[in-house]
């Protein structure tokens, strides 16, 4: 049996000079945000426990909880909203395909029967107001010409709908049914974010004009503005008010965050607090997003940190709760007590987890560099990525030093590092042949005559193992002078080899192949151990061992991790379905019966699993 034990989750997709907006539930002190076709929920008490809705087709843009904390309300690209329960495995009630483009903003009426959806209406209509069990549309929402980016609906009765978007209009509708009540233009550019305060008496809009504006609730006129003193410098993303409907949270591109006290008229609204962030000086400290749910006032930035600021103490240093924003490709297991987990996202981005904690800190490679594949010793990472280089960097206790790199000439494949060489000695592979590095120096390039596909330096550095694009195995023997003597030839697989690894105790050898197979092999005989594992549907991408020798995950294209044990038939195996959407990339043995794995969905999760 496989028990999922921990998730280290990804962070909200962001894209650059667009606002976005998440939601939570007051009562469970959870929040909701979107990461491609995944919609994430999370505790704020407790940011380890996460939850994962996966069944959107397309990439999901936003959710909301219904006002009873019973449903999900969820929208994608394609214009569906789907409507599922928060309770018993997340179970469908409706899916509804409400707009034409993309749903950019979706609200629910306090008495929880009406949602309101907005966004891109391709050519057709921009808003659409339904029933959340019948789909039926109440109403006709005219006077927008560009895209919504957002609406709001009156929390209190008689029930009212605001919404603002890319044509700089503010619009108010009465219903239901609802029709066209009054149309505003306040702003001078793109207005982000509309928000009733929970009272209903007065609405906000914030633009990157850099005003926010304020409105009646009931009658739709402009009754105030934001003051200009002291206000934010840059576009105005998103806006949150508190739950007593006296202040609001907004963030922007300044990099900053304000919280402003709104007067009893709503004739002002004056910064009474700017909140302080550390910045890394590049665009991803950018604000985007915001929340103020109960005690916490939430931020997240370009890069997709998550910061969590207490409202009894804003002076108090933030929680930082952050992760992947994209597809993680790599995965490495260090330390002895306390694991320490490696990850490596495709965009370039390094993360530090501690088991049993999560997030520790991250580090983005400089110059938007590409990563591909990670490998690991004490006190040195490797890295391998789309260009001719190999990068190095030292590990520290609080986070990582410098990088640097060499150039091998070649678009690297495979990275292996002789762990217990004197020298970590380094194998890397690419298209034709192998590269020996000893720390960032060339020893020796080989062109093998082969097209190459993986590889593998054992531990003690005297042997490498090279898989081909055709199936062989390759076995090396790696002289003093480090050149490569091929000393067999192993044939078994039937599609190009993916991975390789050796088992620990440098008895047995592993290999996976595009054709969904793996083969335990023996060292010595060089013959196969364990046969028959053909339990994937597709690709293999990452093998590893357990500490001990006696089990093999392997991680593939269909979604799975599949664990065998060695000394069982491979039928008895135990599978992970679903691991993660859109398939697994990495996988790696925390230890004895604790396997991490990290795929598509930018999240690295962990399995306790428990051999039969």
């Amino acid at each position: 049996m496989a028990k999922l034990v921990e998730t280290f989750p990804c962070v909200p997709s962001t894209e650059r000079g667009r606002g976005i907006l998440i939601s939570g539930d007051p009562k469970t002190d959870t929040i909701l945000y979107c990461n491609g076709r995944s919609v994430l929920i999370r505790n704020l008490q407790r940011p380890q426990d996460v939850e994962v809705y996966g069944e959107h087709g397309y990439a999901a843009t936003v959710a909301r909880y219904s006002p009873n904390g019973e449903w999900i309300a969820s929208a994608d690209v394609s214009g569906t909203v789907r409507v599922w329960g928060t309770h018993n495995g997340f179970v469908l009630k409706n899916e509804f395909r409400v707009l034409a483009g993309r749903v950019d903003d979706l609200q629910w009426s306090s008495d929880c029967l009406r949602i309101v959806a907005s966004g891109d209406g391709k050519g057709k209509s921009l808003v659409r107001a339904f029933a959340w069990d019948s789909g039926n549309t109440m109403g006709d929402f005219d006077g927008h010409s560009r895209r919504v980016l957002s609406c709001a609906f009156k929390p209190t009765r008689p029930f009212r709908i605001a919404t603002c978007g890319e044509d700089f209009l503010v619009n108010f509708y009465d219903g239901p049914p609802f029709k066209f009540h009054s149309s505003h233009r306040e702003h001078s550019n793109f207005v982000n974010c509309i928000r009733y305060a929970p009272d209903g008496s007065k609405f906000i809009t914030v633009s990157s004009d850099k005003k926010g504006m304020i409105y009646d609730g009931k009658t739709g006129d402009k009754i105030g503005e934001l003051a200009s003193e002291d206000g934010h410098k840059g576009s105005i993303y998103a806006v949150s008010w508190s739950p007593d409907s006296k202040r609001v949270l907004t963030v922007s591109a300044d990099k900053s965050a304000k919280i402003w006290e709104i007067s009893e008229d709503g004739t002002v609204g004056s910064v009474i607090k700017t909140l302080t962030f550390t910045e890394s000086g590049g665009a991803e400290d950018m604000l985007v997003g915001c929340l103020w749910q109960n005690n916490h006032l939430i931020t997240v930035s370009l890069g997709g940190t998550m910061s969590l600021f207490s409202a009894d103490d804003m002076d108090k240093p933030p929680l930082l709760l952050s992760g992947h924003l994209k597809n993680v490709t790599s995965l490495a297991v260090l330390g002895d007590t306390q694991k320490t987990i490696l990850s490596c996202s495709y965009d370039g981005l390094i993360v530090k987890w501690l088991q049993g904690v999560g997030y520790s800190c991250k580090l983005q490679m400089k110059d938007n560099t590409k990563i591909k594949r990670l490998a690991a010793t004490g006190s040195n990472i490797l890295l391998t990525g789309f260009d001719n280089k190999v990068w190095r960097m030292p590990l520290t206790d609080n986070g990582f030093g410098d990088a640097d790199h060499v150039d091998i000439g070649h678009q690297p494949l495979d990275i292996s590092i002789a762990v217990d060489s004197p020298e970590y000695t380094t194998l890397v592979s690419f298209e034709s042949g192998v590269v020996l590095l000893n720390g960032l120096n060339i020893l020796s390039k080989i062109d093998l005559g082969f097209v190459v596909s993986a590889s593998v330096i054992s531990p003690d550095g005297k042997e490498a193992i090279v898989g081909g694009q055709d199936g062989k195995l390759h076995m090396y023997s790696v002289s003093e002078d480090n050149s490569l003597k091929e000393e067999s030839v192993l044939e078994k697989h039937r599609g190009a080899v993916t991975v390789i690894r050796y088992s620990p105790d440098l008895t047995m050898f592993a290999s996976g192949d595009a054709n969904r197979e793996a083969v335990v092999w023996d060292r010595e005989t060089e013959q196969v151990k364990l046969n028959n594992m053909l339990f994937h549907t597709a690709r293999i991408n990452s093998l590893a061992w357990s500490p001990n020798n006696k089990m093999v995950a392997t991680g593939s294209v269909d979604t799975n991790v599949i664990v065998y044990e060695v000394d069982k038939p491979a039928s008895s195996r135990i599978t992970v379905r679903h691991a993660h959407l859109g398939g697994v990339n990495a996988v790696a043995f925390v230890d004895e019966c604790t396997v991490a794995s990290s795929g598509e969905d930018a999240s690295v999760r962990m399995w306790h699993i428990d051999p039969q």
